[in-house]
């Protein structure tokens, strides 16, 4: 009997098979990939069309634009839309335009929109696990504890301990004063605001204004660097945050980690061991310590006391010192502004006999117009983000966005809207005079957020910033120079709104 064996496979025939299943799996990977791309269309959201991969943030992927800046951009091409509709790789996502509906969003429904949608991972990044992050369920009960620090009564109690630092940056800029040389005015700036917040939340003198080598600083820079690899990091953490975590997994904590959790550690160790107490917010984490039965349900280990300490460093130093820098751009930029604010500051000087009070502060009116208007044009965090913890359908709309949809609020775009705000790109602190912020929606001005999860730090912000400012120009003028950036731009890289070079201005004594 003969036996009959089929054909060989020649081969074409076998490249004909792998091809196909090359392209079957080509198909497979597009599909998946590009399978959510109708959900806005949908709904009739309008939006930019998405690209597989990247969906409508390619840019914002490699860094070369910010997120806030192209949310801003979206915000002017689709003007008067309540919703954009974009992705972020294949997620939708969604931006909320219409400023009742951020009321909504910010406020009124804050119970489905609690959490702000960051992605952490407390073993990993056990300094990422800060009350800005956290979600709701650990986020109340610390946010509750924690603000008793931050009240006007703290405040005035640390007052005379940022008006030390303030002192230092007199010292500081007479020196370079005499050196004649640009000063550049972002480093100054968080230098300043570094000191300040050594000294009122741990209560250590940490010297960024006399020793450029002070490890506070250098861990500042850490935070916010924009080098290529942090860059990249970052970047990777946002887009493939699973993947992310499983690498960093691997490796050791990062010399940042360490830092922070041996000075908080050090810090309550030092205090309790020599019964030191403070008004700071080191105090008021060490009775966090002491009375865990005051958070229920949160285990309040030394990471998690660490992580509430850096941030309140990080934001702290970071937003103050960056407002200080464009504050005094702006003021080199509008001499006539800065003549006025000069002359509303030696008012209040003289009549403190050469010393600023605490009440003083509230009683600037000038000041604080110029302080709103650069937060105005300069908003710190350009974007807000939230998420929902439930379907949500969007009042007077038919848009229901299901759970877990993040949405973003686009602060830049709302402070630069020439609807609201005209000629947006002047600088012009009468926008904040009393009868004109009457007249604007509540939420078309939202530097420090908006709600029950706005900035907690707010009032600390406001004081230490007005009283860097305040130093400056009492005794200083400030003037553009060959090495100013004109026109201004922005950092693509930077985590916060800020200038992509440094910001040098001339710095000379006012003699009268």
């Amino acid at each position: 009997m003969r036996m009959h064996f089929p054909p060989k496979p020649t081969i074409m025939t076998e490249c004909l098979q792998i091809l196909s299943a090359i392209a079957l799996v080509f198909v497979a990977v597009y599909y998946y990939l590009t399978s959510s791309f109708d959900f806005w269309k949908s709904k009739d959201v309008p939006g930019p069309d998405p690209i597989p991969v990247f969906g409508n943030t390619k840019d914002v992927f490699f860094r070369k634009k910010h997120l806030g800046v192209y949310i801003r951009q979206l915000y002017e091409k689709y003007k008067n839309e309540p919703l954009i509709g974009i992705f972020i790789n294949r997620t939708p996502n969604a931006i909320v335009c219409d400023m009742d509906l951020i009321k909504d969003v910010l406020i009124k429904d804050f119970s489905i929109f609690d959490h702000r949608g960051v992605v952490i991972n407390g073993k990993v990044e056990p300094l990422s696990e800060h009350i800005f992050n956290l979600e709701a369920k650990r986020w109340r009960p610390l946010r509750t504890r924690l603000s008793p620090v931050f009240t006007s009564g703290k405040l005035k109690e640390m007052f005379h301990l940022i008006m030390e630092c303030s002192e230092h940056l007199e010292k500081y800029l007479v020196k370079l004063e005499k050196e004649g040389e640009p000063i550049e005015c972002r480093e100054v700036a968080a230098r300043f605001t570094t000191d300040v917040i050594g000294s009122c939340a741990f209560g250590i003198n940490v010297n960024a204004l006399s020793n450029e080598e002070s490890e506070f600083r250098r861990m500042g820079k850490k935070v916010f660097s924009t080098s290529l690899w942090d860059t990249l990091r970052f970047t990777f953490r946002e887009f493939l945050p699973k993947l992310y975590f499983f690498i960093m997994s691997l490796q050791p904590y990062s010399h940042l980690t360490s830092f922070f959790v041996r000075v908080v550690s050090d810090t309550i160790k030092y205090r309790e061991e020599n019964n030191v107490i403070r008004p700071d917010f080191v105090n008021m984490l060490i009775e966090l310590r002491n009375h865990p039965e005051k958070i229920q349900d949160i285990e309040l280990t030394d990471n998690l006391l660490a992580a509430q300490a850096m941030v309140f460093f990080a934001a702290g130093f970071e937003t103050s010192s960056t407002t200080i820098c464009h504050a005094l751009y702006e003021m080199a930029l509008n001499p006539q502004v800065q003549e006025k604010l000069r002359a509303e500051i030696k008012e209040f000087s003289i009549k403190n006999n050469g010393s600023i009070k605490y009440d003083d502060i509230k009683e600037m009116k000038y000041l604080d117009k110029v302080f709103k208007e650069t937060l105005r044009k300069y908003p710190p965090g350009a974007l807000l983000r939230r998420k929902c913890n439930s379907d949500y359908t969007f009042s007077n709309t038919k848009v229901t966005i299901p759970k877990g949809t993040r949405v973003f609020v686009p602060v830049l775009g709302l402070h630069h809207d020439p609807s609201i705000y005209p000629n947006p790109e002047v600088f012009d602190p009468e926008r904040f005079n009393h009868d004109a912020v009457a007249l604007r929606h509540p939420m078309s001005y939202l530097p420090f957020g908006d709600g029950p999860r706005n900035c907690i730090g707010a009032r600390f912000a406001v004081y230490q910033t007005k009283v860097g400012i305040i130093k400056t120009l009492e005794n200083f003028k400030v003037d553009v120079c060959g090495k100013t950036m004109i026109p201004y731009e922005n950092n693509p890289r930077s985590l916060v709104y800020g200038p992509k070079e440094e910001i040098y201005l001339k710095l000379s004594e006012v003699t009268n």
